[in-house]
């Protein structure tokens, strides 16, 4: 089985929700890593703004993704700049992904590839 794990929740709206979505994701993506399967995580929109902190030793949920981190697809190039991310996504050195070249932005990931590639969506 093929999964790939969009992340949208936004770490800046301080909420338990936004919070218990990433860890949700990250132990989602966990679950399916020690079963054997392939997993995919991808940063979207607001989501975007989680990559850069989970990569910070001191967050809480930083042990968890590092146990997942060599399935993290990358993040969502145009999401990270209309949302104020993109400087810290790249210092934090994570990919860029521009596959689905949507007039007018730098570039988005391709969940029409992903589905084509047999990947099954889940949302968080």
């Amino acid at each position: 089985m093929k999964t790939a794990i969009l992340i949208l929740s936004d770490p800046k709206s301080g909420s338990e929700e936004a919070a218990g979505r990433v860890f949700n994701a990250l132990a989602t993506a966990h679950d399916l890593q020690q079963r054997q399967h392939t997993v995919s995580l991808l940063f979207l929109g607001t989501g975007t703004r989680w990559a850069p902190l989970l990569t910070q030793k001191d967050h809480p949920f930083h042990e968890l993704f590092t146990s997942v981190r060599n399935s993290v697809a990358g993040v969502s190039c145009a999401c990270s700049e209309v949302f104020g991310a993109r400087e810290d996504v790249e210092s934090a050195g994570h990919t860029l992904l521009t596959d689905n070249s949507l007039p007018g932005t730098s570039g988005l990931p391709s969940v029409a590839a992903l589905l084509e590639s047999g990947y099954q969506i889940l949302t968080f």
